[in-house]
């Protein structure tokens, strides 16, 4: 998550309403704005790396008028030597950073799958109306994407083209990389899979499929 944060107020009922938060110091107008203090502050090492974090509690977003019947969350700011920028987090549960920090890194994988199975491999752009197909086109998209992803991970990186000089092991490259390759001649395939001949002859390709003419019609 980049550091960008909406603004927002401390949850007092005492206190003035325009009062905003802010991570990190901006500028606005020409007018440097100092950081809010942080509540609490932390340190821990993990592999070899000082993570410190600071924690802002009991905050509510910036057009909420403060009262005591808000309910108020709390916002952690994660600061790692391998990242430029600080990680911003918000969570209205009262936890610990550590805890904050590994729960949210477990959920962070979940994403992948989807990605690599609806944009990667294009199941985004498959409907299918059947019951029964229904239930099989996740479960065959899910499979794919999976299978992509674990190729990625374990084949030598591969950059997109001259202006990718620091490639990492994508899905997305790896399709890319595929795309270049023949279909495999030598690998049985199950009598239940064929070719559809489809008649795509006359159907514009690259990026004239893109970008298609407009077609001019001559009045008479």
């Amino acid at each position: 998550m980049s550091s960008a944060w909406q603004p927002t107020s401390r949850h007092d009922a005492t206190s003035c309403p325009n009062i905003s938060w802010d991570a990190s110091p901006r500028k606005h107008k020409g007018t440097l704005l100092v950081a809010t203090s942080p509540d609490e502050t932390h340190t821990w090492v993990e592999d070899k790396r000082e993570i410190r974090v600071e924690v802002w509690h009991a905050l509510i977003l910036n057009k909420v008028i403060p009262s005591e019947n808000n309910q108020t969350f709390d916002v952690y700011a994660f600061y790692d030597p391998d990242f430029d920028q600080p990680w911003l987090l918000a969570t209205p549960v009262a936890l610990k950073p550590e805890s904050v920090r590994a729960i949210y890194k477990d959920r962070w994988p979940v994403e992948q799958v989807p990605l690599s199975a609806k944009q990667m491999v294009g199941s985004h752009r498959q409907f299918v109306h059947n019951s029964e197909s229904v239930q099989r086109l996740p479960e065959l998209t899910l499979l794919a994407g999976s299978i992509l992803s674990f190729l990625a991970a374990t084949f030598p990186t591969t950059p997109t083209g001259f202006w990718d000089r620091k490639p990492k092991r994508t899905p997305g490259r790896f399709r890319r990389l595929l795309i270049g390759k023949p279909f495999p001649k030598d690998t049985p395939l199950s009598s239940r899979l064929r070719e559809k001949k489809s008649v795509t002859t006359h159907l514009p390709k690259g990026n004239l499929a893109r970008h298609p003419k407009p077609v001019v019609v001559a009045l008479t």
